[in-house]
């Protein structure tokens, strides 16, 4: 249950939490007001010395991303992820504000809050009213400090001169703001859904520009726009699917002024953000060598007339032979395949290889039986219990939903069957998989699963799983799978559809007739699934079928 704090109050996080990687919303609003929500990293003398720690709509996170903007989501007008235990020691302090753009005054706002959120559950809520306040324009709702163990405290304070008292209270200025230039119609994406109060995970488009709500997440990088290009209808633009390797991130650019439009960079399709790896060469291929110095000879070619055997070209006489060669040997054949540690509780090795660090998030993972390859470390593996639904699963379509827990202090490996591997992270949203695409996900989620009953389903009935809060859900997918918005119009085979967002309607639709069965080169398809919602409503769809 949440802890309601008052004006002044202050908790230790461990007191609140056992958990780091933590959720804050802040609600705020006021008829014909418009609100700008940040955050500020400061040291230990309360100042911003280090601009990269401000964190506003112009520069969505910090450089180790232990700070991100996640928008608008789940009832609240902003929200973020902290993670506590990557801050660096140089930030002792992250203040959460709120100025107003434009005229107004805080005393006009209605109820508000800020709040905590880990591990799916809200623990703790600071509500205040524009009563609290007469003039102000800018207020510093909460605060987290580092004082032998980070806290939280109330703060409910503010400046009568808006942004730019908040900013010089902090040690920072405004920069002068210059004509914006004409804006350009913004390319229409993948499939061009419209702005939307839930965005689809992007399996293979991109996410529309600053949705209401954010996409879990991963992601394919942003369609290139070489010159502008009018918006086109939900149904004419086509369907496109992004490659699944794991790319490597662009530099950080340099944050915009306080006021000037900017895109957040989006992490790349099926890779958890904040990572990036290397392309490796093709197997048995040597990798390149470093600048400066000549490539090795091809595997099997001998060595020129008057160089010993074994030694590199290029390396000059007298070089004791046991020196390490560059780019050739055991060493560097298997150089490309090495562990890929980011830092990240989830992390792909390659498409078809997921590693799990147990030492991070707190709490233990469930697994599909049998989907262990590899582990390190002191890693407990106990059965957990499906329960009656889940029995009812694996009696209807042979398919036991039969699940491991995995704990302790580790690296755990996980595949199967050599199916893609996409990671989705959730912000506090809900989505639907199906039951035979799920490999892994954190217990700190909400899951239930749920029967699709109809006549023709292999089976009788198709089982997925819905999860719902803070955490990462793995799925499987056979191929690259694409991305398409829910129309009224939109039908798919119930063994290639793999998720579909929480908030779509699923119906058993017979489309075919019986006289057209008997016809050659029928596909077969006498039953479909229709989905129904609202714009911004997905489903995800892979190329294979049983």
């Amino acid at each position: 249950m949440a802890r309601e704090f008052q004006r002044g109050h202050k908790a230790k996080i461990s007191d609140l939490t056992p958990g780091t990687d933590l959720y804050v919303g802040v609600q705020i609003a006021a008829p014909g007001l418009t609100f700008d929500i940040s955050c500020f990293g400061l040291d230990a003398n309360e100042q911003l010395s280090d601009d990269r720690y401000f964190i506003f709509f112009n520069q969505p996170k910090s450089p180790e991303e232990s700070i991100q903007l996640l928008g608008a989501q789940s009832g609240d007008t902003e929200s973020f992820r902290v993670t506590l235990d990557r801050i660096p020691a140089a930030i002792q302090k992250l203040s959460f504000t709120a100025t107003l753009d434009g005229s107004g005054q805080m005393s006009q706002i209605g109820p508000g809050y800020i709040r905590i959120v880990a591990g799916g559950e809200e623990v703790v809520r600071y509500a205040f009213t524009g009563s609290e306040f007469t003039t102000e324009r800018a207020v510093m709702l909460g605060d987290f400090y580092l004082k032998d163990v980070w806290r939280f405290a109330a703060v409910g304070q503010g400046f009568d001169g808006g942004l730019d008292a908040l900013l010089k209270n902090f040690g920072g200025e405004v920069a002068e703001e210059e004509a914006p230039p004409a804006a350009a119609p913004a390319a229409a994406p993948g499939f061009a859904p419209p702005a939307q109060a839930a965005a689809p995970p992007a399996f293979g488009a991109p996410p529309a520009a600053q949705a209401p709500q954010p996409a879990p997440s991963f992601g394919a990088p942003p369609a290139p726009a070489p010159s502008p290009a009018p918006q086109q209808p939900m149904h004419a633009a086509p369907t496109i699917a992004a490659p699944l390797a794991p790319q490597t991130p662009q530099a950080p650019q340099a944050p915009s002024p306080y006021g000037q439009p900017h895109q957040p960079q989006q992490p790349q399709f099926g890779q958890v953000p904040g990572q990036g790896a290397p392309p490796a060469p093709p197997f048995g291929q040597q990798a390149p060598a470093p600048y400066g110095q000549p490539a090795p000879a091809p595997y099997g070619q001998q060595p020129p007339v008057g160089m010993p055997p074994g030694v590199p070209q290029g390396m000059p006489q007298g070089v004791p032979q046991g020196a390490p060669a560059t780019g050739a040997g055991l060493q560097a054949a298997l150089q490309p395949y090495k562990e890929a540690a980011t830092g990240q509780r989830w992390t792909p090795q390659n498409q078809q290889l997921m590693r799990v660090d147990l030492t991070m998030g707190g709490s233990g993972v469930l697994a599909r039986q049998g989907s262990m390859v590899m582990y390190q470390g002191k890693v407990d593996f106990g059965y957990k219990s499906a329960g009656f639904v889940g029995r009812a699963v694996g009696n209807a379509t042979g398919q036991e939903m039969q699940l491991m827990r995995c704990t302790g202090r580790g690296q755990v490996f996980l595949a199967e069957e050599g199916s893609h591997l996409h990671p989705i992270e959730l912000q506090g949203d809900a989505i639907c998989v199906s039951a035979e695409s799920v490999l892994a996900f954190d217990e700190s989620l909400q899951y239930e699963v749920r029967r699709v009953e109809g006549h023709g389903i292999p089976g009788g009935a198709l089982f997925t799983m819905q999860f719902q809060g803070t955490g990462t859900v793995i799925v499987k997918t056979h191929g690259t799978p694409v991305v398409l918005p829910v129309t009224p119009t939109t039908f798919a085979d119930c063994n290639a559809v793999v998720a579909w967002s929480a908030a779509s309607q699923v119906i058993v639709s017979t489309q075919v007739r019986l006289r057209r069965n008997a016809y050659p080169g029928h596909s077969g398809e006498t039953v479909n699934l229709q989905f129904r919602g609202a714009p911004g409503n997905f489903i995800v769809v892979q190329p294979y079928e049983v």
